[in-house]
């Protein structure tokens, strides 16, 4: 593992620093080693955005005061480690059996059958009451205001329109039902209403890597994005119908990242295109309105994303995101700690860039 460099030798990043934390149930322990090494690096970010375990995650850091984020984090991640001293497939099966303290519970929903018609707020496997509670204790919502200094968008899906929706602190202050909202994974976990009753599921059933948002942003700004990936979209042909639901889980919630942040960078690539055309333009024609709300299309803002990749675990299969033994935890807590240490030192965003571009991808 790579040694911690000190804070003072960090220059701070470009632009607004941002964390986007994908969803990934166990697999979020990742996240907390990420965190880590930002934070002993004196990086703390402007804004997090996360979906599931990404919203959990990111609450408990955008939630609390920088000196508390880590030891909050930690807080969460040793509450729900469970011991296995049988190995993962046992303590996996005794997390669908018993659920996990702090986080969920068996509900009344896995006791009438799939069939009994219960209501949305309670047709599901387990109950999230846990976790409010948990939420309760490790989150200061006052820190989760508009005011804040440190921004928390969460990414959830209506359950009625089937649209994804973001809930942001700089538009609304957010509570516990819009964390939960987020990690409300259906059938397991129940959907959550909120703002004229309206129901919410997981994001991470139709978005699971909510970069979109950051890139998307109006007004535009310079920013230095790590966005944390704990799904592969590569890997080896699977051989067995077990293996074949491995491979469907990473594909299925590495959501597309790939084609989505080259549609990105081509749309970015156009904005400074716009924006050297307009410099073109005698001046009496850049003041016409006509000019000026074409020309308003473009921009220069550059933004360097830095991808990290959760690794396999050895042994690791479908269940991978349900097991939080406290092995594995620390395991991915380590990956995460040693991978963004790593980045930090490369400082990938001091490299030359083409100005005409607007997105840099460092694969890290």
């Amino acid at each position: 593992m790579s040694k911690p460099a000190s804070a003072a030798s960090i220059p701070r990043p470009p632009g607004q620093l941002v964390l986007v934390l994908q969803g990934g149930g166990a697999l979020g322990a990742y996240q907390l080693g990420v965190y880590e090494a930002l934070h002993e690096a004196g990086l703390e970010p402007d804004w997090v955005v996360g979906t599931s375990i990404g919203a959990i995650n990111g609450a408990l850091i955008a939630g609390n005061a920088p000196e508390l984020r880590l030891q909050r984090l930690c807080e969460f991640w040793d509450l729900v480690g469970q011991p296995a001293p049988w190995g993962p497939a046992w303590n996996n099966l005794a997390t669908v059996s018993r659920g996990i303290p702090g986080f969920f519970e068996p509900g009344p929903g896995s006791l009438y059958g799939p069939q009994t018609r219960l209501g949305l707020e309670r047709a599901a496997y387990y109950s999230t009451s846990p976790l409010q509670q948990t939420l309760a204790r490790l989150l200061d919502f006052e820190r989760l205001q508009q005011a804040a200094p440190t921004r928390l968008t969460v990414g959830c899906v209506s359950a009625r329109s089937g649209q994804m929706h973001y809930f942001d602190s700089r538009n609304q202050a957010l509570d516990a039902r819009h964390i939960m909202a987020s990690g409300a994974l259906p059938p397991a976990f129940p959907a959550v209403r909120i703002d004229d009753d309206e129901p919410f599921w997981d994001g991470g059933i139709y978005s699971n890597t909510p970069l979109e948002c950051v890139l998307d942003d109006n007004p535009r700004r310079d920013s230095t994005i790590f966005s944390i990936h704990l799904w592969n979209p590569e890997g080896p042909e699977p051989e067995s119908i077990w293996e074949v639901g491995n491979r469907q889980k990473d594909i299925q919630y590495a959501s597309r990242i790939d084609a989505a942040l080259a549609r990105q960078q081509q749309i970015h690539h156009l904005r400074h295109i716009i924006r050297e055309l307009g410099r073109q333009l005698p001046a009496e024609q850049r003041r016409s309105p006509a000019v000026r709300e074409l020309t308003a299309w473009g921009c220069g803002t550059q933004m360097h994303v830095l991808r990290l990749l959760a690794p396999r675990l050895a042994g690791e299969d479908q269940t991978k995101d349900m097991d939080f033994s406290r092995a594995s935890i620390e395991a991915r807590r380590a990956a995460g700690l040693a991978d963004t240490r790593a980045a930090i030192a490369a400082r990938p965003w001091t490299a030359a860039v083409d100005p005409t571009e607007g997105v840099h991808v460092h694969d890290c």
